[in-house]
């Protein structure tokens, strides 16, 4: 093990991790992990382990009224949540539901002028979840973005495409909006979105996976206005949330529409707690049959951190950002490529010449910073520009590693400037 795993894997508990997203773990969240290991149940319907069922429908609800999604995606307002392994999963399944819902409406004949709709700096994830979905390949619309609205989604650009679409015989369906890309944690303004796809009857479902876990400090919680007009919402509790990989949150305003797309109703399946429509069958909320009992890992996490002790975890995070980007913006041979968004930093060195665009020389700065092994950072291409990432999120960071992530950032540029 530590001569030949622990040498060859990335650290992603690494204090110094500030690569990609977070995935923060803890002790809460590896003993639940470890329980529900142990435990070993498969939860594929509310008879197959009841505890495994209630407890994630109580959870669900937990974590929904703390992050003030309206009732209506709450059990106790006849919506509800599942958690699933990736936000992939999510997208996925909220796309089936988005499509049999519309074919419903339209007729199965026009499976082939379905359209969905994103951003382009929407996950690719979503346009792969179209593909599996059965959606065509050139019916996936990747809406141009730009620095001047921070790459957020307009609403504006948005009904053009929409529009454009409807005139050529198209059928708008879905659309992802993003509350907090990958590239640079772009945050698309959900409510006037909404506005947008009310009229037509499309699926909107709302990605937080990442910055969706902030929403449950009230300073945070305006990043998903507009939710009350969405139909679905999902974040990732595996990226910064303390709870290990793998858990992803979905909340749905409509659960029949999964259940008519998702459901299996084999012989050997039928029981009489199934058949009294009392209980949730959680094998018809999801791609798969089988299912892990992820909700005991984030009720040890609620409950044995509470909900003010994660908002100060994810305050800190936030702060420590702030230093980051205070401390980027202090040297003038660097520059902020787009506003900070929480807990990450796009920032490059500034090309030397007009001549040059930069991108070379930020790419052979990452790859010595990453090279050292002293700490990770990612990047992305943003309108052509080669940016570097740092994102803060890991357990156990402190403002100290990231005030070393930065003198390292710094050793390396004038290494790199000096030849």
């Amino acid at each position: 093990m530590k001569q030949q795993i622990i040498p060859g894997i990335t650290h992603w508990q690494s204090p110094s991790f500030f690569a990609f997203f977070p995935s923060s773990e803890s002790t809460a969240g590896f003993m639940g992990e470890m329980l529900s290991t142990g435990l070993n149940v498969v939860g594929f319907n509310w008879l197959s382990s009841p505890a495994a069922t209630e407890l994630e429908s109580t959870v669900m609800d937990w974590l929904g009224q703390e992050l003030k999604l309206p009732k209506e995606f709450l059990f106790t307002g006849h919506g509800g949540g599942v958690m699933l392994g990736t936000t992939y999963e999510a997208l996925l399944t909220t796309l089936v539901a988005a499509r049999d819902r519309m074919l419903n409406h339209i007729g199965h004949d026009k499976n082939g002028k379905l359209v969905v709709y994103g951003s382009d700096q929407t996950h690719c994830a979503v346009e792969k979840a179209a593909h599996i979905a059965g959606f065509h390949p050139e019916n996936f619309r990747a809406i141009k973005t730009s620095i001047s609205s921070s790459y957020s989604l307009q609403p504006k650009s948005l009904l053009e495409t929409v529009e454009n679409d409807i005139r050529n015989g198209l059928v708008p369906c879905y659309l992802c909006a993003t509350v907090g890309t990958t590239s640079t944690t772009a945050v698309d303004p959900v409510g006037a979105l909404c506005h947008v796809t009310k009229k037509y009857r499309m699926w909107v479902h709302i990605d937080g996976a990442y910055e969706g876990s902030a929403c449950i400090c009230p300073e945070f919680r305006y990043l998903i206005d507009g939710v009350e007009d969405a139909d679905s919402f999902s974040l990732n509790a595996h990226k910064w949330f303390l709870t290990n990989l793998d858990c992803c949150c979905l909340w749905v305003k409509d659960p029949l529409s999964l259940i008519r797309s998702l459901s299996t109703n084999a012989s050997y399946l039928h029981n009489n707690a199934s058949e009294s429509k009392g209980v949730v069958d959680y094998k018809d909320w999801q791609i798969t049959l089988s299912r892990r009992f992820r909700a005991l890992k984030l009720w040890m996490v609620l409950r044995s951190y509470g909900v003010s002790n994660l908002r100060n975890f994810l305050r800190s995070h936030v702060e420590m950002a702030k230093k980051f980007e205070e401390l980027v913006k202090a040297d003038k041979r660097f520059e902020i490529v787009v506003p900070r968004n929480l807990a990450m930093v796009c920032f490059r060195l500034k090309p030397l010449s007009v001549d040059s665009d930069g991108n070379e020389m930020n790419r052979k700065l990452l790859d010595s910073v990453n090279n050292s092994g002293r700490l990770y950072m990612s990047h992305a291409m943003v309108e052509g520009m080669f940016v570097i990432r740092c994102a803060v999120g890991a357990t156990l960071t402190q403002e100290g590693h990231v005030i070393m992530a930065w003198k390292e950032v710094q050793e390396h540029a004038n290494a790199i400037n000096s030849k």
